[in-house]
């Protein structure tokens, strides 16, 4: 098994002992929390990992003071919260190192963005700050966390320091309730059971999850389950909150009020907030600092200077120390730019003609309906009515869980409605589901590409040709696990469109991914549309809509409010807007 499989190594000492992996029932917890239903029989390394990061996150709890903190939690002026010092790092079996002579500063309190391009070492970065889910690999200068090196640091330190959310929510999500999977944190800390539920209800309001609160996590849209993620890490408040793409499942309107929240986590909890993104401008106008990994580095500007944001109240002193870049979607303009100016930023461009509206005979269709994951569920859709063109790119928009993943699923066949009728084609249509790693089996990228060669009529040349068209020729002998979040969003489209599917449905295919590979995805899907395939993406990227769609259908309370050719779509709206 690779480096990154195995991931993060459990930390010595930490909060929860599973025998044999296993898991049945409750858990055997130091300390013991009864009756927590954990999803699925068995937590392998990296996610059991990732399951004590998050419970050990950010309480305060006994033990020794880390370095730069007082004992009654006041902060020690002049000492950064995170200081990297020449670290390098590189993953076993690769000739390459993720990372070289990495330098730089964190000031306390700052909001610190952390950009680059796909692949280029922002999640490996981020896990570094905390042992507890740092992978395996060669490793070579110091991680400093108040002073401290990080990995001196026991596991209660760690805990009461660094909170950390993770760019797949379903590597954080371990218990089988949403209500405990918010409160599984404070029950590991040993928090009073009176703080436990008003914190619990507290975040829950915050967040408006009290609607799903009661609600099974194997249950929720992948965007549901990231902001319950960012919610049970929240809710143990800790110092320093790394978070690893915290919006890239959220809907425009959710992700502007996280952004909004961690502003005011922030600014009036003093906690100091480090924030990996593909999208900078949507959080520039909260940023005191930034910084671009490039090349295995950190690449500054050279002026010293603090990003220019609104509000940003970070000291000289403390300015001078954070290492900043110039990114364009960073500046404080780029966060409320009009539409075409916003389009400017993500660097996609208009690639499509428009489409009108019913031009085309209809591939895909559904009339009045309605679909629930269980008899006592409640209705995901009620009465959808939905038509899809042939040859048309047709995004589906709208709030986390209202149903547009569930309507891809319904036009694969992978689900079935309970009420009304779906029709699309029985053969050629291929679904890229919000999980990529769904569709891996293999050891390798280029073994994963000729899965499918004989049922696909492909051979070696056509897999090899997707391998750079997805610029991942680089990677061809890694295993698919150790390729950043948004290279297998690349790697699994590419696997689909060698099937050469005459529908193609697509649930957030940017997610994660930088400007560039943006829009090498939509070029790679107006090549598509050209050679005659149909194409329905449920996606939050507003900006991906414009740039490649030509129809769009707003979903809201089980149903379709809106479908409209794109142009007309935005024109309409006042929130939903790029």
């Amino acid at each position: 098994m690779s480096g990154a499989r195995e991931g993060a190594a459990v930390a010595a000492g930490g909060p929860a002992a599973i025998s044999g992996g296993a898991v049945d029932g409750g858990r055997s917890l130091a300390g013991g929390v009864s009756g927590a239903g954990v999803t699925g029989a068995a937590l392998d390394g990296a996610r059991f990992a990732a399951a004590s990061a998050v419970a050990f996150g950010c309480e305060s709890v006994s033990g020794s003071a880390v370095a730069g903190v007082e004992a009654d939690g006041a902060l020690v002026d002049g000492v950064p919260a995170i200081g990297v010092r020449h670290l390098s790092f590189a993953y076993p079996e690769s000739a390459e190192p993720v990372l070289s002579d990495v330098s730089f500063d964190v000031p306390q309190g700052a909001f610190a963005l952390l950009v680059g391009d796909t692949g280029s070492g922002k999640s490996t970065l981020l896990s570094l700050l905390k042992p507890q889910v740092a992978p395996a690999g060669t490793i070579s200068g110091e991680a400093l966390v108040f002073g401290r090196p990080v990995a001196s640091l026991s596991a209660e330190e760690s805990a009461r320091t660094v909170g950390f959310v993770f760019q797949d929510p379903d590597n954080q999500v371990v218990c089988d309730s949403v209500w405990h999977e918010m409160a599984f944190g404070l029950e590991n800390l040993g928090t009073p059971q009176d703080q436990m539920r008003r914190r619990v209800a507290e975040m829950s309001y915050f967040f408006g999850i009290e609607p799903w609160f009661r609600m099974k996590t194997d249950e929720l849209s992948g965007g549901r389950k990231q902001l319950l993620a960012l919610a049970s890490t929240l809710v143990m408040q800790p110092r320093i909150l790394l978070l690893d793409e915290p919006t890239a499942q959220l809907d425009p309107i959710a992700a502007k009020n996280f952004a909004h929240a961690l502003f005011r986590v922030n600014r009036e909890l003093g906690c100091t907030v480090v924030v990996a993104t593909h999208a900078p401008e949507l959080l520039a106008n909260y940023a005191t600092c930034a910084f671009r990994l490039h090349n295995a580095r950190v690449e500054v500007t050279g002026d010293g200077e603090v990003l220019p944001c609104g509000g940003g109240d970070a000291s000289p002193a403390s300015a001078a120390s954070a290492t900043t870049v110039s990114e364009p979607a960073t500046s404080a303009s780029a966060a409320s730019t009009s539409p075409a100016s916003a389009t400017q930023v993500t660097g996609l461009r208009r690639l499509l003609p428009h489409v009108p509206q019913h031009s085309s005979p209809q591939i895909a269709e559904s009339g009045d309906v309605w679909f629930r994951y269980s008899r006592d569920a409640d209705w995901v859709l009620r009465g959808l009515d939905l038509q899809v063109a042939t040859g048309d790119i047709h995004a589906l928009v709208g709030g986390n869980g209202s149903g547009k993943s569930t309507i891809l699923k319904l036009l694969a066949g992978v689900c079935h409605a309970q009420k009304g009728r779906v029709r699309a084609p029985q053969s050629g249509r291929a679904l890229l589901p919000q999980d990529p790693k769904a569709l891996f089996a293999e050891e390798t990228v280029k073994e994963e590409l000729m899965e499918w060669a004989r049922d696909g009529g492909y051979g070696p040349g056509e897999a090899s040709a997707m391998l750079c068209r997805m610029g991942l020729e680089q990677k061809a002998d890694l295993h698919p696990y150790d390729l950043s979040g948004g290279q297998r969003q690349l790697l699994a489209l590419g696997k689909l469109l060698l099937m050469k599917p005459s529908l193609l449905l697509l649930d957030e295919p940017t997610k994660g991914l930088d400007a560039r590979s943006r829009r090498l995805v939509a070029e790679a899907l107006s090549e598509q549309r050209a050679c005659g395939v149909t194409m329905v993406v449920a996606t939050h990227d507003l900006d991906f809509v414009q740039a490649c769609c030509g129809t769009v259908s707003m979903v809201f309370d089980g149903e379709t409010a809106c479908t409209e050719p794109v142009d007309e779509f935005f024109h309409n709206n006042l929130f939903y807007r790029p």
